[in-house]
């Protein structure tokens, strides 16, 4: 229970009320329901019409399926959803030989998430034996043998899979940075620059899958609830013509405020156009080197900052080039979210 309290208060989730567990999976599921049976005093639960059970090592469950298993449930009184078997079920004899087989054609893997009128639900496990609490796995199978209600079955998607063993935690990782770079909003300041134009043109070559908009900062505070309901975890900060950061540190201010990566990271990668005409290199450099400072203090609250110079001016094919590569840079920023490239100023 304080494992679970300190993940709630960490990612500030609401609403949110914990049961103590059982020994085996369908006395957890008996405990959480008899919670919201009864009207414990100071309770802010209350019995539903529908309840919903599903697994915590199936994390990539879609808003769609759980509408459509409760719109099932209400119908039928149950519903689950359920995918095509992968692997052929078989039956061993009791010397370790093949018994039979099963029709693969016939038969599905049943999965999670399943909902449940809570009457059913809730009477079926007052009445299940110790057996069924001790060895069953499915509640399916339960409403059915105590309460005859037939379950619908939904058709899951592929998403439904468990992270079960240590290689799932990898592939788990690669869903969720696939699905948080799917999204990148370029910052700039008030002036208007064509290189940003064209760094902007690049990244949608370079990211032909991923939603790439562009802002200018002084609205972006107006408009980041927008970027968070939109659910942008990626950010391109554009600095022309300076070399002290002011507008990277107002977006970072900006995305400390409003919290957005307390439960994922944001990836800022803070551009700066090199004009090696303007200011001596030694004191552009200087001021740059300050992002290992920046980056250190704002991976303390999950963002990732990185530096990327771009030379010009330089002919337009040369220009071209840079930006290209500096597209390229960002991708591989954005896709990988390395945090040992953090507070490194990278060179198109």
């Amino acid at each position: 229970m304080e494992a679970m309290d300190g993940i709630i208060q960490r990612y500030q989730h609401k609403r949110i009320s914990l049961v103590e567990s059982g020994v085996t999976r369908h006395r957890s599921i008996f405990s959480g329901l008899k919670a919201l049976a009864e009207n414990q005093p100071n309770s802010k639960l209350s019995k539903p019409e529908v309840v919903i059970i599903h697994d915590a090592v199936r994390p990539f469950v879609e808003e769609d399926v759980l509408l459509k298993v409760v719109t099932a449930a209400k119908e039928h009184g149950a519903a689950g959803a359920v995918r095509p078997l992968v692997s052929t079920v078989i039956s061993p004899s009791a010397d370790g030989c093949l018994d039979h087989s099963l029709e693969r054609a016939r038969y599905k893997a049943s999965e999670m998430p399943q909902a449940f009128l809570f009457d059913v639900i809730y009477e079926a496990y007052q009445q299940c034996s110790d057996y069924d609490l001790e060895f069953g796995t499915e509640c399916l199978q339960l409403a059915l043998k105590y309460c005859h209600t037939k379950a619908k079955l939904v058709e899951g998607s592929p998403d439904l899979w468990k992270v079960t063993y240590k290689r799932d935690l990898y592939a788990a990782e690669s869903i969720i940075k696939e699905r948080i770079s799917q999204q990148i909003c370029i910052v700039m300041g008030t002036k208007e620059n064509e290189h940003v134009g064209l760094l902007e043109e690049m990244l949608k070559n370079e990211l032909k899958q991923v939603n790439v908009t562009s802002r200018p900062l002084c609205h972006a505070g107006r408009d980041l609830q927008q970027i968070i309901l939109e659910q942008c975890y990626n950010f391109v900060c554009v600095n022309v013509m300076n070399f002290d950061f002011q507008e990277t540190q107002k977006l970072l201010g900006m995305l400390e405020e409003s919290r957005l990566s307390i439960l994922y990271p944001v990836v800022v990668v803070s551009v700066h156009f090199f004009d090696y005409n303007s200011v001596p290199f030694g004191e552009k450099m200087e001021n740059l080197m300050w992002i290992r400072e920046f980056a250190k203090e704002v991976k303390k609250r999950n963002i990732l900052l990185c530096g990327l110079l771009i030379y010009y001016p330089q002919d337009e094919l040369k220009l071209q080039e840079s930006l290209r590569q500096g597209a390229t840079i960002i991708a591989a920023l954005i896709k990988e979210r390395n945090s040992g490239l953090v507070g490194q100023l990278l060179v198109a």
